[in-house]
């Protein structure tokens, strides 16, 4: 039986064996495959992005391009998961770990008008998949960072971006409360159904002001609760999946202006539903704000 959470040391371990244990399912799923990561054949499907430049004679087969088609034979049915939040084209050439490691609640690099030559922090990087669409969209002369405190997920995200050949990502250790970057070292920070899983939402909202440059960007998708009662289920299952940390809309902006925020700006996605399609009171929502210039 599950309890309520009722502290932060708590609350983190249940985060953290939460996403250990994905990390690790991924990593054994994948592993069960050939290791050429060059066939990318109907029967020969191993690790590497099957995207086009690794397909061998037997690509269109294994669905290579086209990310639908190659989670059927290259990867754990979970990539789906991805696809649904991520425009085809974002996942051209992603390894499928990434895309399997994927838990977020949308898509944060497709409202953040990412530059050339930007340096950008994912908060609660997970297996990279969001690291590496924004690596894409800053270019080599821009940087990303993912932060995350899963040793697991660091591990499949460093292996991912070493598949990759990718020089412009790096992963980083720590807490969303207490970020190792300098002050204004960062123009957007990122996040990806994350924000919702600590348990000092005021602390992460500071950190991410200070990372951020004058006039820098926050650009986050997250689990927000429509009323003040908040979510419907709390116990520490369900903090680890999203939904019960899920903190009260007016809460969670006023924090952020708290922080120094300002044109904080929401656009609502979609509410979320237990398997007997019971609202949880839950609905992932879009946010977007600045720090002063």
């Amino acid at each position: 039986m599950t309890t309520v959470p009722n502290n932060t040391d708590e609350i983190r371990q249940a985060v953290q064996e939460h996403y250990g244990q994905r990390a690790l399912r991924v990593i054994q799923l994948t592993d069960v495959t050939p290791p050429q990561a060059a066939g990318c054949g109907a029967e020969d499907c191993g690790h590497g992005t099957c995207g086009a430049d690794d397909c061998g004679h037997d690509a269109m087969a294994c669905g290579c391009g086209d990310p639908a088609a190659a989670a059927a034979c290259c990867s754990p049915a979970d990539t789906e998961h991805a696809m649904t939040l991520y425009q085809e084209a974002q996942l051209q050439g992603l390894p499928v770990e990434a895309m399997a490691a994927s838990a977020g609640c949308g898509n944060p690099t497709a409202l953040a008008d990412l530059r050339p030559g930007e340096t950008v922090l994912d908060l609660g990087s997970g297996g990279g998949i969001d690291c590496f669409i924004a690596a894409e969209q800053v270019g080599e002369s821009g940087k990303v960072f993912g932060l995350d405190m899963t040793p697991e997920m660091l591990a499949l995200a460093n292996a991912n971006r070493d598949r990759m050949g990718v020089h412009n990502v790096e992963f980083v250790q720590g807490h969303l409360e207490d970020i190792p970057l300098p002050d204004s070292s960062v123009n957007v920070v990122i996040s990806n159904c994350v924000i919702c899983l600590s348990p000092d939402k005021d602390a992460v909202f500071r950190e991410a002001f200070r990372v951020l440059t004058p006039g820098g960007r926050l650009h986050v998708s997250d689990m927000l609760a429509l009323t003040e009662e908040g979510p419907l289920l709390t116990d520490a299952e369900s903090w680890a999946s999203c939904i019960g940390g899920a903190e009260y809309r007016g809460s969670y902006l006023a924090r952020m202006e708290s922080a120094g925020f300002v044109n904080i700006a929401t656009i609502d996605e979609a509410i979320r539903c237990d398997e007997d399609d019971v609202p949880l009171n839950v609905a992932s929502v879009k946010v977007s704000a600045h720090k002063p210039q």
